[in-house]
């Protein structure tokens, strides 16, 4: 009787064990998912802002404003502009 309660406390002791280890790793998994998980919300908010900073950076006034003042370019009078019709399917062939 005396082996069989060893056995058992044994046992005991190593579920206890096993129940603490699982019980600790799932809250070190827990902390790492919640960095994560404010990691992406980080990498959300930059992305934003570079989409914003893209549609500045390409703003049709301001690439026209740069073109005028650095390039030298300028609209065409009314006269000047020639309108190529798109080809047709079959004669693209």
């Amino acid at each position: 009787m005396t082996r069989l309660n060893l056995v058992l406390l044994g046992i005991l002791i190593a579920c206890g064990l096993m129940l603490v280890t699982s019980q600790h790793q799932a809250r070190k998994l827990y902390v790492e998912l919640q960095k994560e998980q404010e990691l992406a919300k980080r990498l959300e908010i930059e992305w934003g802002q570079l989409q914003l900073e893209q549609s500045t950076w390409a703003m049709h006034s301001r690439i026209e404003k740069i073109a005028a003042r650095n390039l030298g370019m300028r609209v065409p009078p009314a006269s000047r502009i020639q309108v190529v019709p798109p080809l047709a399917a079959e004669d693209a062939r």
